[in-house]
């Protein structure tokens, strides 16, 4: 059994945006130089977060209205009386009560085995950011 540990860093322009990571996660499983294992993928923020679900542009937007609308940004929230870093995200923190922080992925001879729908995202729920990162963690054979 191998482990490798990389990291994927993005920059988020939109206060929600959901950004397909599918393919740089696709190409780290491919450099491991590890054929068989899982991969677990590991949002390093308190207010962004990875999820796997179907890439589909309507899709997408309307993903994006419903975290909006779930939990509004400008709710009466008492984290936002005195933020510890300045920002008003009480909301991105209580919509992370409903996502994930980590997913875990299979792989099989260095393909990721996601279902003919499924795509890896990160949500930002507090942006834009100039950094945000993404760690991948690599066990396998």
């Amino acid at each position: 059994m191998r482990f490798t540990t990389t990291t994927i860093t993005l920059e988020t322009r939109k206060p929600v945006e959901i950004i397909d990571i599918t393919e740089k996660i696709r190409e780290a499983a491919a450099a491991s130089g590890l054929a068989d294992g899982t991969l677990t993928i590991l949002s390093r923020h308190s207010t962004a977060f990875v999820n796997i679900n179907e890439k589909e542009d309507r899709l997408l937007e309307d993903m994006e209205t419903f975290l909006k609308r779930i939990v509004p940004r400008d709710g009466n929230y008492l984290h936002n009386i005195a933020p510890v870093d300045g920002r008003d995200n009480a909301h991105a923190h209580l919509l992370g009560l409903f996502m994930n922080a980590s997913e875990s992925i299979p792989f099989s001879d260095g393909r990721l085995l996601l279902g003919t729908w499924q795509s890896v995202f990160f949500v930002e729920l507090d942006g834009p950011r100039p950094r945000r990162e993404v760690l991948l963690h690599i066990m396998g054979m």
